[in-house]
């Protein structure tokens, strides 16, 4: 046993509850074992236990949390470590990636010196010369250049937050990474790169991985070992290759069925010219007669860093970063439209100066004929009406206070399209679409009462109750285990033909792509590098971006 490097034995957690209520195990009775070296991938549903697992066995819980078992670091007990011992342990000897990077990074830092703090804490034999240039090579091995190292955590996108966190956790050569979904807000490519990047770290200084994901081909592709979670209990282990192809577990078995549901297509399927790619959903038809419900004309969206008092002093000139660089593009009524791109690309910038929320620099945003770029604000807000949008994260997009009705029932009450009594009947039918039922009881919870799946659920249902004809959609499943997201995927088929929807679908996975979308736009840096049917795009890549993006991209049944 001590020669193993992590021991999890009968690990039970119970997060803190009224005495009087029945204890209810968050983790039920794990034990698994990780050497030094190997990769371990640990899979399941949202609410399972996954990310507890991982925050219990570095002691990140509430103290008032019920712990039992065991957990043991190089024959270690954590559970009795001082609190000296423990401050070594996390950093040196084992490395948290967290799931959402703001979490880990202050706002008033900037990037240099979130790297600076945590080599000094633990390197305080460092110079600071030497710090410096340690924390650049981290950085530029999560692709993050050395321009950057005086930016603010806000002046990033999500997945360069993302890789910032990922290289917090490298800067200290721990023995283990417990990387929790570490990629979820990163695309195909930075994820194949950061993963590619830590399995050869695992094998060059025989660190170990645990990573956490709800991505199964993700797993299959980088781990040795795969442990299924559900219910808070461990209910399969095996090599990876032998969990995938002969699952054991039901709830395992479901998993693989929901993940193949959505990156399985006819292949045999013959490509018709102007018509979408699925047999699910409305065959699309672009055709020239038909005049598009969004037009963007030259759109321009760029930002410019001013330097700071020492490059004043050094003369150097200001910097503009051209986040949306001259973007045509054209979405017909009835279409879903895929946009897809690495993380930075521009894909939600593009977004919010479609929606206006930011004005554009140049160019031209035409919504049913209309230019949105010479309204005023209050006419914007009007038109907003026709448009929506749906976010990546549920959670931060619905009001903790506002009950689940409240929050539906909000964009009508703004628009004065219904009273109050009106709007709840509208609120509980519309919860009745989106698979909340009873509608009556949801009505009532608060978002915190929600799993993930739930919460994006209200947040399409919010989207959709003003009766919209464009939604934009940003990352709206990329939180989501495989098993919900294929629910939340069929659910949003269905409403688009009951409310004659027309989808700008951004994501950063592909194969989500390839089984919702009519047409992909490839953007990078800025600009749309490729456009076209979806099939055509897979079959036939033209540009060398679109082909590294397609070969990056973790797939089941190659892994």
């Amino acid at each position: 046993m001590s020669e193993a490097l992590f021991c999890i034995e009968n690990l039970r957690v119970a997060y803190p509850h009224r005495s009087d209520e029945k204890t209810q195990w968050a983790v039920d009775d794990v034990s698994f074992i990780l050497q030094p070296g190997e990769r371990m991938g640990l899979v399941g549903e949202s609410g399972c236990g996954k990310s507890t697992l991982g925050r219990a066995a570095m002691r990140l819980l509430p103290a008032s949390s019920q712990i039992e078992g065991r957990v043991t670091f190089q024959g270690r007990s954590v559970f009795e470590m001082t609190p000296e011992q423990l401050r070594q342990f996390r950093g040196e000897a084992v490395a948290l990636i967290f799931q959402d990077p703001m979490t880990r990074l202050d706002p008033l830092m900037t990037i240099g010196n979130h790297c600076l703090e945590t080599l000094k804490a633990h390197s305080p034999q460092l110079s600071s010369k030497q710090a410096k240039e340690k924390a650049i090579a981290t950085l530029e091995k999560v692709k993050i250049p050395a321009s950057r190292w005086s930016q603010y955590p806000h002046e990033f996108s999500g997945g360069m937050r993302q890789r910032v966190a990922i290289a917090l956790a490298l800067l200290l050569s721990p023995k283990l990474i417990v990387a929790d979904e570490p990629t979820t807000s990163l695309d195909v490519t930075v994820s194949a790169q950061i993963l590619q990047e830590l399995t050869r770290l695992c094998g060059e200084e025989n660190m170990a991985l645990l990573l956490i994901s709800h991505d199964l081909a993700l797993v299959a592709e980088y781990c040795d070992r795969i442990g299924v979670m559900y219910n808070g209990k461990m209910v399969e282990t095996g090599s990876s290759q032998t969990v995938f192809q002969n699952p054991q577990h039901e709830y395992t078995q479901s998993l693989l069925k929901a993940a193949l549901h959505i990156q399985t297509v006819d292949e045999n399927e013959v490509w018709e010219e102007g018509a979408g790619s699925r047999e699910q959903g409305t065959r699309f038809s672009s055709s020239q007669a038909q005049s598009p419900i969004l037009r963007l004309l030259e759109l321009q969206q760029h930002y410019t860093l001013e330097p700071n008092f020492v490059e004043r002093l050094l003369k150097r000139q200001n910097q503009t970063i051209k986040a949306v660089d001259g973007i045509n593009l054209e979405l017909y009524p009835g279409e879903i439209l895929g946009l897809v791109g690495e993380s930075g690309c521009g894909k939600s910038t593009l977004s919010r100066t479609i929606l206006q929320l930011i004005r554009p620099t140049a160019g031209k945003v035409e919504f049913l004929g209309q230019d949105l770029t010479n309204l005023s604000r209050q006419q914007v807000r009007a038109s907003r009406r026709q448009m929506q949008m749906v976010f990546q994260d549920p959670h931060a997009c619905l009001n903790p206070a506002m009950t689940v009705g409240q929050s539906i029932a909000d964009p009508l009450l703004i628009h004065k399209l219904a009273d109050a009594a009106n709007a709840k009947q509208q609120v509980l039918s519309m919860l009745e679409k989106v698979g909340l039922k009873p509608p009556g009881v949801y009505y009532e919870r608060y978002p915190s009462d929600l799993s993930g799946g739930q919460q994006q659920r209200v947040a399409i249902a919010r989207a959709l109750i003003t009766r919209p004809k464009l939604l934009i959609c940003d990352e709206p499943v990329s939180m989501l285990d495989a098993s919900v997201q294929s629910q939340v995927l069929d659910l949003m088929l269905e409403l688009k033909e009951e409310f004659e929807l027309t989808y700008l679908f951004i994501t950063h996975d592909l194969w989500l792509a390839r089984f919702l979308c009519d047409r992909i736009a490839v953007m990078n840096s800025g600009k749309i590098v490729e456009i076209g049917p979806t099939k055509q795009i897979f079959a036939n890549p033209q540009h060398p971006y679109t082909k590294t993006l397609l070969a990056a991209a973790p797939l089941l049944g190659r892994a």
